[in-house]
């Protein structure tokens, strides 16, 4: 073997290890890159259910609700958008026992994190909330536990 040329060898294989095309993907990165990207397959998917309520004079006001059911746990997002007003934007944590769906919604307003128990019953194509309450002893909105389901959701397309 002529070992003159083994820095030779050793530089073009190098070479053509960082020139490899950087455009070839895995089977693996393909499959995320689809799931990422796919929002359509993701809104149709089972379990993905979008709400719709708005309210004021004018229906100005509203609240968009996006929940994914799996099993007994639920998720999703929940935004306050009360018009001229600081809205209230966060995410949904929970459980489903039947058609109530008990959860945490942390959401963001004013600048300021903040949690707040949220209380739902879902029995079919609508989606019916607990009303909230100011709590007395704090100032704070509270849902009302004791209240029934009228606070009430339509379904929408989850776009």
């Amino acid at each position: 073997m002529n070992f003159k040329h083994l820095p030779i060898l050793a530089i073009t294989a190098a070479l053509a290890a960082c020139n490899s095309n950087p455009n070839t993907k895995t089977a693996d990165s393909i499959a995320a890159d689809s799931a990422k990207n796919d929002t359509t397959a993701q809104a149709a998917a089972p379990g993905h259910i979008c709400f719709l309520r708005t309210e004021g004079t004018q229906q100005q006001d509203s609240t968009k609700i996006h929940l994914m059911i799996d099993g007994n746990k639920v998720t999703g997002d929940m935004q306050w958008l009360p018009k001229e007003k600081d809205a209230r934007k966060g995410t949904i944590e929970g459980r489903q026992d039947g058609n109530v769906i008990k959860a945490v919604w942390t959401f963001m307003q004013e600048g300021m994190k903040d949690t707040m128990a949220v209380e739902f019953s879902f029995p079919g194509d609508k989606l019916l909330q607990k009303p909230f309450k100011v709590n007395a002893k704090d100032g704070r909105q509270v849902t009302d536990s004791k209240a029934d389901y009228t606070v009430v959701y339509d379904k929408v397309d989850c776009k």
